[in-house]
């Protein structure tokens, strides 16, 4: 149905070679990253967070740009 959309089977496959990483969903495989790991899999280590599911000092502390919209 959605043409010229590469689906991937998870987060650190869709990270792999990435500038950018944008959390979309609140659902349960994207609230417990492996940081490192993603980390490891990315181009760039920036991270959006439109569902603020993470704490800003958690991620910056493994190296991450991260940004979150709506927090306080």
């Amino acid at each position: 149905l959605l043409k010229d959309v590469a689906f991937k089977t998870d987060a650190y496959d869709a990270a792999q070679g990435a500038d950018v990483l944008v959390i979309i969903t609140e659902w349960d495989q994207f609230r417990a990253l492996d940081f490192d790991r993603l980390k490891a899999a990315m181009k760039t280590p920036v991270l959006v967070d439109l569902r603020n599911i993470y704490k800003p000092e958690d991620v910056t502390s493994k190296g991450f740009k991260y940004t979150s919209i709506g927090r306080k």
